[in-house]
């Protein structure tokens, strides 16, 4: 029944009993610590605005945010430095192009795209203030506290296995500190507060609540507090529409219709705004970096319950 979510229990369980044997995919192991991943680990979950929660499988099992940080460090970043500011060093336009693209960097204006790719998300670092790097990656991570509802640490095997690796991306940071998009030289330390953002440990049911909070305006569901400004999470969410899933949001926004940002860890999330927010957790990622469990129980949502943005059914 279109737009008749009273069996949303049933339904995610049968689509997780459907998925649970798919087994294509692979771990994201250039980053050698994501390669441990538990392939098995499964999870759908659903938190409404007011507060519910449906989940089905591994929904307790930690992973790290990974991309699915970018679009709320954007929205912290935004809060502090404003439209105008953020405009000058990060555009807001999609890309067609890989998450870990560099090829707007030579282009006129060398600024990053956008947010949700990688160039665009290491300027968005350089512009959290606080007086010391302890002090940002605390407010980083309080803001995400603030989204959750608990206390979240940070995966230091994950960190220090991602700054290991992370050729391309200081490269990245040193092509925006070229062109002046980093006005600061401490490059490895805007690179650590990235690398440390997406090494936040969250669960599916946290990765949920982060949608919902974002589909109610900026108030979290279980708290009820304001955790960004409603104008905010409209950018956040109009970002994650245009930009969220990288060289594949056309086909998304065609296929599922919702504002959703996945991460390499095998972690997806969407919101419907004013409803819900839905999150599926699965590490095993395609050639894009998104987990393949979570885009087939996304399409199959989204054709079950007209969940398109664009659909003209009551939501």
């Amino acid at each position: 029944m279109k737009n008749n979510f009273s069996d949303i229990q049933n339904t995610i369980e049968e689509l997780h009993c459907k998925y649970l044997p798919f087994k294509d995919g692979h771990t994201a192991d250039y980053i050698p610590e994501l390669a441990h991943a538990n392939t098995n680990h499964f999870g759908i979950a659903v938190v409404t605005t007011e507060g519910e929660v449906f989940k089905v499988g591994n929904c307790e099992a930690s992973f790290t945010l990974q991309s699915t940080s970018k679009p709320f460090v954007y929205g912290l970043a935004l809060e502090q430095n404003g439209q105008e500011k953020m405009l000058s060093k990060v555009g807001v336009e999609p890309t067609g192009d890989a998450f870990n693209s560099i090829i707007e960097l030579e282009k006129q204006s060398h600024r990053p795209y956008n947010p949700m790719i990688n160039s665009g998300a290491i300027a968005v670092s350089s512009l959290i203030q606080g007086t010391s790097f302890h002090d940002k990656i605390a407010t980083i991570i309080k803001a995400f506290e603030s989204y959750v509802g608990h206390a979240l640490v940070v995966d230091e095997n994950v960190f220090l296995s991602e700054k290991k690796t992370a050729h391309r991306n200081r490269a990245i940071a040193h092509l925006l500190r070229h062109f002046g998009i980093i006005e600061e030289d401490n490059i490895e330390e805007i690179l650590d507060l990235y690398f440390k953002q997406c090494s936040i440990l969250v669960n599916t049911i946290d990765l949920a609540t982060i949608a919902a909070t974002i589909a109610g305006g900026g108030v979290q569901p279980f708290t009820k507090n304001q955790v960004v400004h409603s104008n905010t999470a409209r950018d956040i969410l109009s970002l994650m529409f245009t930009c969220g899933m990288y060289d594949s949001t056309g086909e998304w926004a065609y296929t599922v219709g919702l504002p959703a940002k996945s991460g390499v860890s095998g972690g997806l999330l969407a919101a419907l705004p004013g409803k819900m927010g839905i999150a599926v957790y699965s590490p095993l990622i395609d050639e894009r970096g998104h987990s393949l469990r979570a885009v087939k129980v996304f399409q199959e949502l989204a054709k079950k319950y007209s969940l398109s943005v664009f659909s003209h059914e009551d939501n």
